[in-house]
């Protein structure tokens, strides 16, 4: 069978809000958990090596903006395929508002 669906089957779908996919939405938390612990390790690093270094402070937000874009980027090419891809979304959003959260390092850095 071809893997590729009708465009309109995709939007009804999309709208069904019936998904079934744990592996879709284990993978999205696994990759959340990955970026929090990079940001977790950057965080630290900031914190003990030199609290006014504006470059480490950066790297915290940094991570987290770019773990966003990943999962953004990762959710397009699922919707392309024709997966679940509102589990990588919701994982982008989180990583963007954690990013917003710790923009408060640079903030202290300044």
């Amino acid at each position: 069978m071809n893997d590729v669906q009708n465009p309109s089957d995709r939007g009804r779908q999309d709208v069904e809000k019936r998904w079934q996919d744990t592996g879709s939405y284990r993978s999205a938390a696994l990759y959340v958990v990955a970026v929090v612990g990079v940001g977790a390790i950057a965080c630290a690093i900031f914190l003990a090596v030199d609290r006014t270094n504006m470059v480490l402070a950066s790297l915290v937000p940094g991570v987290f903006v770019l773990g966003g874009i990943g999962a953004l980027v990762i959710a397009y090419r699922t919707y392309r395929r024709g997966g679940t891809w509102p589990m990588w979304q919701g994982a982008a959003w989180f990583l963007f508002a954690l990013m917003l959260v710790s923009l408060a390092f640079p903030a202290m850095a300044g």
